[in-house]
């Protein structure tokens, strides 16, 4: 079997596991909030693979649907995230060395705050929920990738198509949308893809400080939070559970990326 052939399938594993997650969350969306006092604190079992909590609440529903939660919040926010990258990367070096050096001082600054300070300022600042942390996360991630889109269209403008396409009085615009964009694709689209792990464990950990989403949503970060407090009591379910899947979740979004990487790669076509 090939590289590009195992690359595939792990790529392909990867997304169908993750696509699973999501719909095996919103199916269990009423399961993970549903009581039954009759049937708490039970450990993992037949019944209840993941055991229960205090107020008799199914830990597998509730895991299933925070991660269901976490990978929606993830794909919205870095897509914009990965939107804004493509754009100021562009931008940055196409549009001449005043709008390079804006963007270029905007990226040092944003690397030069501590991310989950930064992260936590704006989401708190917008509210909380779902938007504020999908914005505070779209608005602190895209530097990394802005770099990466900004160094692959400088060295495509030194090619000579370009360089001929500009003498014949093409306009900027037409170079973006002909070269410019078809060029950098493959390195935004496994970028956009890298940048949903980050995404996930971001919003988990702001959620788990309790600046992400509200208490109420059965979020990862809710329930870690949550089950600090009945740990010393030998409950340890409530939270191995859901930080080994949330681990799981993670790695696999980071596997699709790095298979996408190898698929978009050509040096690696033919291993």
């Amino acid at each position: 079997m090939t590289m590009r052939e195992r690359s595939l399938i792990g790529l392909v594993g990867a997304m169908f596991f993750l696509l699973a997650v999501g719909i095996g969350g919103i199916c269990f969306a009423d399961a993970a909030v549903a009581t039954d006092f009759t049937a708490k604190n039970i450990a993992p079992c037949l019944a209840y693979p993941f055991g229960t909590d205090w107020m008799g609440r199914d830990m597998f529903a509730r895991t299933l649907r925070g991660l269901a939660l976490s990978i929606g919040l993830g794909i919205v926010s870095a897509a914009v995230s990965a939107g804004i990258a493509l754009i100021l990367g562009i931008a940055a070096a196409v549009l001449g060395k005043k709008v390079d050096a804006v963007i270029s001082f905007l990226i040092d600054l944003v690397l030069g705050i501590p991310h989950i300070l930064l992260l936590i300022l704006v989401t708190v600042a917008l509210g909380r929920g779902f938007f504020g942390v999908a914005v505070g996360i779209a608005l602190t991630h895209w530097p990394a990738l802005t770099r990466v889109i900004r160094a692959e269209v400088i060295q495509l403008r030194e090619s000579p198509y370009i360089q001929v396409a500009e003498k014949l009085g093409k306009s900027k615009w037409h170079l973006i949308r002909r070269h410019v964009i078809p060029h950098v694709l493959p390195q935004f689209l496994v970028g956009t893809v890298l940048l949903f792990p980050h995404a996930v464990l971001h919003e988990s950990s702001v959620t788990f400080l309790g600046f992400g989403l509200p208490s109420n949503q059965p979020a990862v970060g809710n329930i870690l939070a949550e089950s600090m407090r009945y740990l010393l009591g030998g409950q340890w379910w409530l939270a191995v559970f859901p930080g080994v899947f949330l681990t799981i979740v993670t790695g696999l979004f980071y596997a699709a990326g790095q298979n996408l990487r190898k698929l978009t790669d050509p040096g690696r076509v033919h291993d």
